[in-house]
């Protein structure tokens, strides 16, 4: 018999929440006719600004040409544009288009819509500390796993340069 402590795992719980609303996110953008992967594409660069490809993708944890299927109908459909990289001319840079900006706001209220299910009965310092615990854990793994995060929210940054700190003082 195949044993593990789960109820006990934090992997376990994780995995679970995170799979739980990822499919309530997206059913609710598939009914505006989005998909979550052009979300998250939108996210990214709402986070970041104008990236390229590779970048996206690694934030993505997928490989590139994975990416490139959705990078063409979102340029297809009016959603992102390539400009030229100019530190380096073989890349193209991505960044969203007006009508894309249009669109983000109804992304916006299907993830706050998402939050406001997901949270519904937890109080506000209940939210705080969750999501505390949550980046506590990124810096951990982050550290542990000796590579820099790809979470670049406001809040994990500072997670994502003490890891960056540390792998540099283990190499020295």
């Amino acid at each position: 018999m195949l044993e593990y402590d789960f109820e006990q795992s934090l992997g376990y719980w994780t995995a679970l929440t995170s799979h739980a609303y990822r499919r309530a996110l997206d059913a609710e953008l598939n009914r505006q006719n989005i998909t979550i992967r052009q979300w998250e594409v939108l996210a990214l660069l709402s986070l970041n600004g104008e990236q390229n490809q590779v970048q996206l993708a690694e934030q993505l944890c997928i490989e590139p040409p994975t990416l490139a299927g959705v990078i063409k109908r979102m340029e297809r459909d009016g959603w992102l544009e390539r400009t030229c990289c100019p530190e380096d001319r073989r890349k193209n840079n991505i960044r969203p288009t007006p009508k894309a900006e249009a669109l983000w706001q109804q992304m916006v209220d299907c993830c706050r819509k998402i939050r406001t299910q997901a949270t519904r009965g937890l109080s506000q310092e209940e939210i705080d500390q969750y999501i505390n615990f949550c980046q506590r854990v990124i810096k951990n793994m982050n550290f542990n796993v000796g590579f820099s995060s790809f979470i670049t929210t406001p809040s994990c940054k500072d997670a994502k340069k003490d890891s960056a700190e540390k792998l540099q003082e283990q190499k020295s």
